[in-house]
């Protein structure tokens, strides 16, 4: 048995096209590969992990002697979106996907229920990047105090509001308001996101870390429940609690970036716990992937490389590190949405003397089971172990 288990998601870091990428018409995307030919990727940590192995990556050669056990993961639910990358990988399956807005904005009806509740006027109801619609609508938000709402390829609904002119525990109140709005069946929406932001003109407005989100509630139990009743610590770093509505949780932090939550689950490997440390890496998704910024995300992931050693070199022999992703995001491929595409997944410890190969998973589903698997806990009904070919 493992004592500690490390969980980092590199949000949306795809490696190549799911089988059913036509249903999604996402034919033809590959988030690393087309990465990978836009720039000369630096990953020598990750290399020797065996991430070259998994498929081809230019820059990333397979290696001989990988350090970590190696794969790719398809994704069994319906769906590509955050939430049900994350929720399928801790033993739900997601069969009727979250409602998205994306080409038509919200319903007339909801816009009309949400003024209404919150006595504000609504502008923008399209989907946009947010620091787009912030340069866009932001000055108009000063003068009036109306809300910006928008949305994006996920099912979210996003509220920017300037902390100066709207306060943040009102801001706050604002989006609980649409949450209870937003729970009608025929509106449901994954998520409801707090972006407040600062600043004096569309030249220098700026998102604040006083983001909030309020995601819906699992279903049924997750990997997260089965730890935390069984009495393990479950810490969820980033956005892993709002992601899970803090249902299973027992310690969270939230993280400002992707360096901050290397920091953070760095720090965290100094710390004596027994259970899971769950991360999500949401920059690679936020800043590059919606924002079609291949050369920015390559950047990012020589980064994660560069901090990877560090966190390593705090782990112990009983810990077993997880690298994966939640779907993909081809910041090379048509329109801003994220792709369907296997995930990676490599795995990692200490008192491993070599990694290898191991079958494709059918499942995200593996990943939590197998945590639970580790811990003799209950298991969730979706998943089987991969621990049984990591053994050594």
């Amino acid at each position: 048995m493992y004592k500690r288990i490390f969980l980092i998601v590199l949000d949306s870091l795809g490696i190549g096209e799911a089988p059913d990428a036509k249903a999604y018409n996402d034919v033809g995307s590959n988030t690393i590969g087309h990465i990978a030919e836009k720039m000369n990727l630096n990953l020598p940590h990750l290399t020797q992990f065996g991430y070259g192995n998994i498929a081809p990556i230019k820059g990333v050669p397979a290696v001989k002697s990988p350090s970590a056990f190696y794969t790719k993961i398809k994704e069994a639910s319906l769906g590509k979106d955050t939430m049900t990358g994350h929720w399928e990988m801790m033993g739900m399956y997601i069969t009727k996907p979250f409602k998205t807005f994306t080409d038509t904005g919200f319903p007339a009806e909801l816009i009309h229920e949400l003024e209404t509740k919150t006595g504000r006027k609504i502008v923008g109801n399209i989907s946009a990047s947010g620091t787009d619609i912030m340069r866009d609508l932001g000055e108009h938000h000063v003068k009036t105090g109306d809300l910006i709402v928008y949305t994006s390829a996920d099912s979210v609904l996003q509220i920017a509001m300037h902390e100066e002119i709207i306060p943040i525990e009102e801001q706050y109140r604002i989006c609980e308001i649409a949450r209870e709005i937003t729970m009608k069946p025929e509106w449901k929406v994954g998520r409801i996101i707090a972006r407040p932001f600062l600043g004096n003109s569309a030249h220098d407005f700026k998102r604040t870390a006083n983001r909030h989100d309020y995601a819906l509630k699992p279903h049924e139990k997750t990997t997260l429940n089965f730890l935390s009743e069984a009495g393990y610590d479950v810490i969820a770093l980033g956005k892993i609690n709002d992601i899970f509505d803090g249902y299973g949780i027992t310690e969270y932090s939230k993280t400002k970036s992707n360096d901050d939550g290397m920091a953070q689950i760095t720090e965290m490997a100094k710390r004596d716990f027994t259970g899971l440390c769950f991360l999500n890496l949401v920059d690679f998704d936020a800043l590059y992937g919606h924002r079609r910024d291949p050369i920015g995300y390559g950047k990012a992931i020589e980064d994660f490389d560069l901090q990877l050693p560090l966190l390593v070199q705090n782990l112990n022999e009983d810990d077993l590190l997880i690298l994966t992703a939640d779907h993909g995001n081809d910041p090379t491929f048509h329109g801003t949405d994220h792709t369907r595409e296997y995930v990676p997944l490599l795995v990692y410890s200490k008192r491993f003397i070599q990694g290898k190969q191991l079958p494709v998973l059918n499942t995200f589903a593996d990943v939590g089971y197998s945590i639970n698997d580790n811990f003799k806990t209950e298991k969730p009904k979706y998943g089987k172990s991969f621990l049984k070919w990591i053994v050594q």
